[in-house]
């Protein structure tokens, strides 16, 4: 039996769609709203994709725990903090769990995208370390902004730079992979 079909464009309002919410929520009302829209926009993406694709990706499991426990504690608390804290807890969890894979021995980043890529062993390896040291980065950027500008900054930032740097940070990577790419044994005729 094949595997359901995703329809066009469904990845990217799943991926995507919490983090709009987020902000247009933000501009409307304010940092509470928008934690609250974010908790059920990031529940809802997260029933999508699993009522598509029929299975429950780590990454947007981990993201919605975090989301609902740290706006929860936000929105119960009335206090931004927590939310704010949820990027840095977020890419800290996935630097620890790729960390985690590589003193294992175990590829962790290999195991959330190989599906969809074929590297060697080498390419794997590389591209968790880099992946685990970006992530730790990302952490600690995060908790230097949010620490140290205005709300208003801080939202610009964790919407368009976040998301920004992440894009940049994954396109640079298109060499290693190119480099270290495998070809799929060839199915018999």
């Amino acid at each position: 039996m094949a595997g359901r079909a995703s329809p066009k464009g469904i990845k990217f309002l799943v991926d995507f769609g919490p983090l709009v919410v987020f902000f247009v929520a933000y501009k409307m009302d304010g940092l509470m709203t928008a934690t609250l829209a974010l908790i059920i926009a990031t529940l809802l993406a997260l029933v999508i994709g699993y009522w598509v694709t029929r299975k429950l990706a780590v990454m947007p499991l981990v993201t919605a725990i975090v989301v609902t426990i740290f706006g929860g504690l936000s929105i119960w608390l009335h206090d931004g903090i927590f939310i704010k804290m949820k990027p840095t807890i977020v890419q800290g969890i996935f630097a620890l769990i790729l960390f985690g894979g590589l003193i294992l021995k175990r590829p962790t980043l290999q195991v959330v995208m190989g599906e969809a890529l074929k590297l060697s062993d080498a390419g794997w390896r590389q591209l968790t370390w880099r992946f685990a040291l970006f992530f730790t980065a990302m952490a600690v950027l995060n908790e230097v902004v949010w620490r140290n500008v205005a709300e208003d900054t801080w939202i610009n930032f964790k919407v368009f730079g976040i998301l920004g740097l992440t894009m940049l940070f994954s396109l640079a990577q298109m060499p290693l992979m190119k480099r270290h790419m495998v070809e799929s044994p060839s199915e018999p005729s």
